[in-house]
């Protein structure tokens, strides 16, 4: 039976590289993925309360598509599939500009959208209706009210949602092995293969992934905390 050891990896200068460098690519995809997600999710809230019945319907088209296809198939679908269909200039720029990661971020923003938006929704649905009387009545526009008062509000309401489905997103990223890209769970892989210390190596992995989840879940309960109603009125 091979002995616990942790520090055949955490001891070895190549290991530890592989580690920061899978980390860092780690966090690459999320953010990134978490900066596009939020912005389409504002974008198909615009268009969900947009005049006419068209709007409401491609944002119900999209939400539904990227909540009941696996956000690995549709991964494989964006590096696989629509990847091998540009022209072949985009591909060679996208090939050497790490195409794996730029489609890990496009997917997983595009899948995670889905979800803050509805995170969105609920949380301007939260709303008082009074709120946005009371804003058109000081001289708002629909826009303007909906921008300066409802949304901000809504947004409030809807944070801790936003923060379960971020911690999520941050998860998901460990997804982004499957198209090659050299986050965290590939690096521990190669790691492994490399050691054959197979439980050391998932452990630290577990260990990594648990610590900065919790930091990420540490940092929205502030954001709550500070956002709250309560003490809003203290303050």
């Amino acid at each position: 039976m091979a002995n616990f050891d942790l520090f055949a990896i955490l001891g070895n200068p190549e290991y530890r590289w592989m580690l920061i460098h899978g980390v860092q690519m780690t966090f690459i995809v999320a953010i990134g993925s978490w900066l596009l997600a939020m912005t389409l999710a504002l974008i198909l809230l615009a268009l969900r309360y947009s005049p006419g019945p068209i709007g409401n319907a491609v944002v119900t088209a999209y939400v539904s598509y990227h909540r009941n296809v696996p956000t690995l198939v549709q991964l494989m679908l964006w590096y696989f599939g629509i990847f091998t269909l540009m022209p072949e200039t985009v591909m060679y720029w996208l090939t050497d500009h790490n195409a794996e990661a730029i489609f890990a971020v496009i997917g997983l923003g595009l899948c995670q959208a889905a979800y803050f938006s509805e995170d969105l929704r609920s949380g301007l649905r939260a709303v008082n209706p009074g709120q946005m009387e009371a804003a058109r009545a000081l001289g708002h526009g629909y826009i303007s009210a909906m921008r300066f008062v409802m949304v901000p509000q809504g947004v409030r309401n809807a944070l801790p949602s936003l923060i379960n489905h971020s911690v999520s997103l941050f998860k998901n990223s460990s997804l982004a092995i499957a198209i090659g890209v050299a986050e965290l769970t590939y690096a521990v892989k190669e790691i492994e293969n490399l050691t054959f210390r197979t439980f050391e190596s998932y452990l630290l992995a577990s260990v990594l992934y648990l610590s900065f989840s919790l930091i990420i879940m540490g940092f929205g309960a502030y954001l709550t905390a500070r956002a709250s109603p309560v003490r809003s009125a203290r303050v």
